[in-house]
């Protein structure tokens, strides 16, 4: 078995695996130190933090989505924001290591030869990605909650957020942050609650009402509001 693993075509997927025993130690001994390394990490994201729901439907055709938007779908779809980056990075090494052992495995028990290293570490890549999707999936279900999900998003409406991932329109959200009453970041998709109202990144707006994932906004003219919602 050990020959198997550390055989020249299955060491990508070896160092995957040692890679993810390795940064499930860091992240026992950081905890266990009193800081925990994906939320060391994270702290290093706050504008790649999506909070949305991954099954959100937008509909807009591929002509008119903005690169920014496109980034905040992807990283939507991995689930960023709702699972720790260190965790989807665990499930993709896990993921990408056993599944190209399980492939090699196959091989050799069909063929007698296992697969060339670059073909079965791309079919594995593939795999993984999806698994991480899936998986991170599920984790977000199952693992505790923050401070910041632990707030209702009801208590959104009224606060100042600002634009931070695109160009928001009516039809085409965009991501923006906001603080919450404890000083929590939480990521949001806006829309203009308007038709003739757009918002750039870098705009403030105040949220007036919500629908499903989506907040709605108008432009933020108030001062007072600005500095309360800091």
């Amino acid at each position: 078995m050990i020959a198997f693993i550390l055989a020249t075509e299955n060491i990508p997927f070896a160092i995957a695996l040692g890679l993810m025993v390795g940064i499930g130690l860091l992240e026992g001994v950081t905890t266990l130190l009193g800081f925990g390394a994906s939320s060391f990490i994270d702290s290093f994201l706050p504008d790649m933090d999506v909070d949305v729901d991954a099954d959100m439907d937008i509909d807009a055709d591929v002509g008119d989505i903005g690169a920014p938007n496109a980034l905040s779908n992807l990283l939507s779809w991995f689930n960023i924001g709702r699972v720790p980056v260190l965790v989807l990075m665990v499930l993709f090494l896990f993921g990408f290591g056993m599944t190209g052992l399980i492939i090699q495995s196959a091989a050799h028990d069909i063929t007698g030869q296992l697969l060339p290293g670059l073909l079965s570490s791309a079919l594995a890549f593939g795999v993984a990605i999806f698994f991480v999707k899936f998986s991170g999936m599920a984790v977000a279900k199952i693992i505790p909650k923050d401070e910041t999900e632990a707030v209702s998003e009801t208590s959104f409406i009224g606060r100042i957020a600002v634009i931070t991932l695109g160009t928001a329109k009516q039809g085409h959200p965009a991501q923006a942050k906001l603080r919450d009453q404890y000083g929590q970041t939480h990521y949001v998709m806006v829309e203009p609650d308007t038709e003739k109202s757009i918002f750039e990144t870098g705009s403030e707006v105040l949220l007036v009402r919500q629908a499903g994932a989506v907040f709605y906004a108008i432009p933020n003219t108030s001062s007072v509001l600005a500095e309360s919602s800091e």
